[in-house]
């Protein structure tokens, strides 16, 4: 018998039908000599500090550095702290049954970093000891199932990947943990979270913010002059712009003075533009942000559901190139888009024609190559994923289609001592802009419709005006621009050695930035303001008191990302990366201790349980500032939210005023107060029923 675990339940059915184990069983399929079982994305995860015997939350229980990490099953909140997800312990059992009954198992999770760990950690926390195979495909379709179990690999050929993700996985663990608990218990009240790469994506977004905040702008001048030769009629724009108004108005009059404009010099010359690579995964979240508004996560989710519909290929890649081998399909993927509407016309067109092997790269392909359509055409989509399709659909067309080819004309014509700058630019082969018919944006350089220039031309000028203009600041981060800024994070650094040696590495994954983004949502150090990433005043003051400690430093970060690869690749040595980043939490826990913060917390009242805390509000629960003191209080009180204010009430008065719209079990709504009784437990007062007048 041959056990199959794949990463999510929909993925196993697809393959369970290929090998046709179709007999269905609680938490697996079976037939054919098979068992196919599943996970739920990360079923097992590192142990939180109590398991180590460690106080939370106390200075002399920092750094925190486990000898050896322990695996449990998934956690969730629970009336006191946490407990494991009944659903995970239920699934797990599931596959410990079906492991112990198979002599090998086919490891079908996700063919990634995070795929490897789900499966290894169930794997190491069952304590199996089956030998195991890896299916390592790039889409979900039949034929890529079919061709992949033909070629099952070695399990142990993916050992790398594992200590990679495992190297990843512990060292968010003792950074996020460690500088948490030093944050928090310096500031005396509250949980500041922080993070690996959680807290540099957080200085980027601040530093930006703040530096546009407080950007002075500086006025400068430039002249304006409008021209005719023959019919055409064109402006030009002065080279020079001057600081002080004076000059440019002694300039403007030499331009008007001199009565005309002398074409200095004439440049023509053959532009080509190459057509784009195909996407990663972080360039389709940039772009559908820029287009389409959707936030890096959403297009995650989309793309996810997509390769799950067999109409794409694997989304957390990396890669912009294929193989050779994928490159040999295309043109099959070109022909079947001459069966999509949108697409159909063009499709059409290069039916039978040369492809452009730019994207064809077999050394840039890592474990998965770029995203590309499948050989399937998509049947019922949402709206959201068409528009995502067609951005995969529509650049794969444009990265197999010929250069776009311009002619430009750059002229530089002067008057008064004065140089003035016009481009202009005639379109002779749209070539890969045809697919959805792009124009070029270019602001202030945009191609003027020119006429043909001679060397020692006169042209009259019409009119010469003087425009007012200020500089600019960087604007403000959108997800787009924050997912550039997180895969380049090397490339603004004004160390020329460390910016060359950090020339590739970004912080956080093309798999992770996404998660990693809506986790400063969740913990409400941002908020999104229309397209813009704002922090907030919680988000400053963490980013006030972190910003020169080594936990903020992009650079490290960046680094650990190339360290995690090389560990990968097999050149470097997990257990040395995880010595160096022990090193690192007892530094930041010791800077971190030290600090001080202050943030504002709204409403507060004296803990009434210990009489040595506050109470301190959080979105979803109201606890006591001392660590020792157990009182919580959920603000989800039968599917009523309790404001701030009922819950000061509560625990001032032991009892609120009453509140209406709770809901019982039966759905049914009702009115009450709330009381907290001698052993602080929460529980409802109910008004008393008025007594039926008497007939």
């Amino acid at each position: 018998m041959i056990a199959l675990i794949a990463e999510k339940p929909s993925v196993a059915k697809d393959i369970a039908r290929i090998i046709g184990a179709t007999q269905r069983n609680d938490g697996y399929l079976s037939g054919n000599g098979y068992m196919v079982t599943w996970a739920f994305g990360h079923l097992i995860q590192l142990a939180m500090p109590e398991a180590y015997g460690v106080a939370n939350f106390r200075k002399e229980s920092l750094p925190i550095l486990p000898p050896d990490f322990q695996l449990i099953p998934r956690q969730v909140k629970a009336e006191k702290g946490y407990k494991a997800d009944p659903g995970v312990l239920k699934q797990l059992k599931v596959i410990k049954e079906v492991f112990d009954k198979c002599d090998r198992i086919i490891v079908a999770t996700d063919a990634g970093r995070e795929g490897e760990l789900i499966f290894r950690y169930i794997f190491h926390y069952l304590n199996c000891r089956k030998p195991f195979v890896r299916l390592w495909i790039s889409s979900l379709t039949d034929k890529a199932i079919r061709e992949g179990l033909d070629n099952l690999q070695p399990g142990e050929r993916y050992d790398n990947l594992y200590l990679s993700a495992k190297s990843r996985s512990e060292a968010d663990w003792l950074i996020g943990i460690n500088a948490t608990q030093a944050l928090s218990v310096a500031a005396g009240q509250g949980v500041f979270s922080l993070g690996r790469v959680q807290t540099p994506t957080l200085m980027m977004i601040c530093s930006r913010y703040l530096e546009n905040k407080h950007f002075v702008p500086a006025k400068f001048w430039q002249l304006k002059a409008a021209t005719t030769s023959g019919e055409i009629s064109f402006t030009a724009q002065s080279t020079a712009k001057w600081e002080q108004q004076p000059e440019a108005i002694a300039a403007l009059q030499r331009v008007k003075d001199a009565g005309q404009l002398a074409v200095k010099s004439v440049e023509r010359k053959e532009a080509n533009q190459e057509p784009p690579l195909l996407y990663d995964l972080t360039t389709l979240q940039k772009e559908a942000n820029t287009k389409l508004n959707f936030s890096a996560d959403k297009t995650l989710s989309i793309a996810q559901s997509l390769y799950e519909k067999k109409v794409m290929s694997y989304p957390r890649t990396g890669s912009r190139y294929i193989s050779e081998d994928v490159f040999d399909e295309m043109p099959e993927r070109v022909a079947l888009l001459g069966q999509y509407p949108r697409f159909a016309g063009y499709a059409a067109g290069l039916d039978g024609a040369a492809l452009n092997r730019r994207s064809v790269n077999d050394s840039k392909v890592t474990d998965h190559h770029a995203l590309i359509i499948t050989e399937n055409l998509p049947g019922e989509l949402s709206k959201d994923e068409r528009a995502v399709y067609e951005l995969v659909a529509g650049r794969m067309l444009e990265a197999f289609s010929g250069k776009c080819v311009k002619d430009v004309t750059i002229a530089i014509l002067s008057a008064g001592d004065t140089d003035f700058t016009v481009k202009g630019s005639v379109m002779k082969v749209a070539g890969w802009r045809t697919v959805f018919g792009e124009q070029e944006t270019g602001g202030d350089e945009e191609d003027a419709s020119l006429p043909p220039l001679q060397e020692g031309e006169g042209l009259p000028i019409s009119n010469v005006e003087l425009l007012e203009k200020q500089t600019k600041p960087k604007p403000l981060h959108t997800e787009s621009s924050l997912l550039a800024a997180m895969e380049n994070a090397g490339k603004e650094l004004e160390d020329a050695e460390l910016k060359a040696s950090l020339k590739d590495a970004g912080i956080g994954t093309p798999a992770t930035r996404a998660a990693i983004i809506e986790t400063l949502f969740t913990r409400q150090y941002i908020v999104r303001e229309k397209k813009n990433l704002v922090p907030t005043d919680k988000g400053l003051a963490v980013y006030g008191i972190v910003k020169d400690k080594k936990i903020a430093d992009v650079e490290m970060t960046g680094m650990w990302e190339t360290a995690l690869a090389k560990i990968e690749a097999g050149s470097m040595d997990a257990d040395t990366f995880r010595k160096g980043i022990e090193v690192y939490a007892t530094q930041i826990t010791a800077e971190l201790l030290s600090v001080q913060l202050s943030v504002a917390t709204g409403e507060t009242c004296p803990c009434p349980k210990c009489n040595n805390g506050l109470i301190l509000f959080y979105p979803k629960v109201a606890k006591c500032s001392n660590v020792d003191c157990t009182l919580t209080i959920f603000r989800n009180k039968c599917d009523k939210q309790l404001t701030d204010k009922q819950i000061v009430e509560l625990v001032t008065k032991r009892k609120t005023g009453l509140i209406k719209g709770f809901k019982g079990k039966n759905g049914k709504a009702f009115d009450a107060s709330l009381v907290l009784d001698e052993q602080f437990n929460v529980g409802f007062l109910f008004p008393e029923k008025k007594a039926k007048p008497k007939k």
